[in-house]
């Protein structure tokens, strides 16, 4: 029996998301939640691109949240919006459905004791009020700095360091990167330099790979370097001026007998010539996940994400962020009620991925 699954938004992720799932045969969409007032109402086929499939866009969350379903799939804003955040996954919760996202990446190991408690106890009064669960997940932080890193260390027979690398280009992106101050005059300084910011956002995951290998942190810190460029760079949302910030380079450290021993860092640029100097991927030209392990063996291991139709790095890696959330649903419905990390997981296998043509279906 396919799982029924609520998309709860309709952006870049959710739009990307819903259009798998139509063909998925072990999921079966039965309600999307948009969130653009020009989308409600819109047969999902049409706002997907494809043929309609007989179910529309809704704005009336508690019309939808009645529908039977095994699960939420939240994909709503960022962490910066925790407030709604919050109040949507209680509503998913106590609706009677588990609650799959990728919004609120400081819950992907909240469990450290540094996600504040204002945030997490809400949602796990909810879990057990409701007697469901949730699991949050993401790329960086995500997958990248949890079940992929922590696999890897399962094969070594000593690790002195473990350093995770997302080094990507920015040129193309339409998001913000306000809280970076990329693209920015020097001078100004974006949230993520302020360092509670950075182990705010990333620390969980730190704690959570420490725990895993059964190590404790003396500290967790940050570095944070920015990069002028000496002549204008073009990039999708205008100019990067001269003398203005158009590469960052920042590490979030948890340190084990005196060093360093467990390190996320970004190397994030707006062009390919930006900061020459710094770390750059192998595979590709840029926009990459490296693991590096030094000890014994030492071990690399570097990973691209390209969407399928424009190879572009962005939707390669939002779906697969989105993906990941889906693909632990049937592990996320069968485990105990509460707020869940990875390592409370099996592994997620892509269920539904490998499957005949639809002409070939009969």
């Amino acid at each position: 029996m396919a799982y029924r699954v609520i998309v709860w938004g309709t952006g870049f992720v959710g739009k990307m998301v819903i259009a798998e799932l139509v063909d998925n045969p072990e999921y079966e969409l039965v309600g999307v939640i948009g969130h653009f007032p020009e989308e409600i109402g819109k047969d999902i086929g049409e706002l997907i691109d494809a043929d309609p499939i007989g179910l529309e866009s809704s704005g009336d969350v508690d019309a939808v949240l009645a529908t039977e379903a095994d699960v939420v799939a939240y994909y709503g804003p960022t962490a910066e919006f925790a407030g709604e955040n919050i109040e949507n996954i209680c509503k998913a919760l106590r609706s009677g459905k588990n609650v799959v996202s990728t919004s609120m990446t400081p819950w992907v190991y909240h469990k450290a004791g540094h996600t504040p408690p204002e945030q997490v106890q809400p949602v796990e009064d909810a879990c057990m009020e409701a007697g469901k669960t949730c699991f949050t997940t993401g790329i960086d932080p995500g997958f990248m700095n949890d079940i992929v890193p922590l696999t890897l260390t399962g094969v070594c027979g000593r690790i002195d360091t473990l350093r995770i690398q997302e080094i990507l280009d920015y040129s193309t992106y339409t998001g913000s990167t306000a809280g970076m101050a990329l693209g920015d005059r020097m001078s100004k300084e974006g949230v993520l330099q302020i360092p509670d910011v950075l182990i705010y956002a990333w620390g969980p995951t730190i704690y959570m790979m420490a725990d895993a290998m059964g190590v404790e942190l003396e500290k967790v810190d940050t570095t944070y370097v920015k990069w002028a460029t000496p002549e204008p760079v073009e990039f999708v949302k205008g100019v990067v001026e001269a003398g203005s910030c158009a590469a960052v380079r920042f590490e979030i450290r948890g340190w084990v007998n005196g060093r360093p021993a467990i390190v996320i860092e970004h190397v994030n640029r707006i062009g390919h010539a930006a900061a020459p100097e710094w770390p750059r991927a192998k595979l590709e030209e840029n926009d990459a996940y490296r693991i590096m392990i030094e000890g014994s063996p030492n071990v690399v291991m570097e990973t691209t994400f390209r969407g399928e139709k424009d190879h572009d790095p962005n939707s390669g890696g939002c779906l697969a962020t989105g993906m990941r959330a889906i693909h632990a649903i049937p592990a996320v419905c069968a485990a105990e009620p509460g707020m869940v990390s990875a390592l409370d997981l099996p592994l997620a296998a892509g269920r539904g991925t490998i499957r005949l043509e639809k002409e070939e279906s009969i």
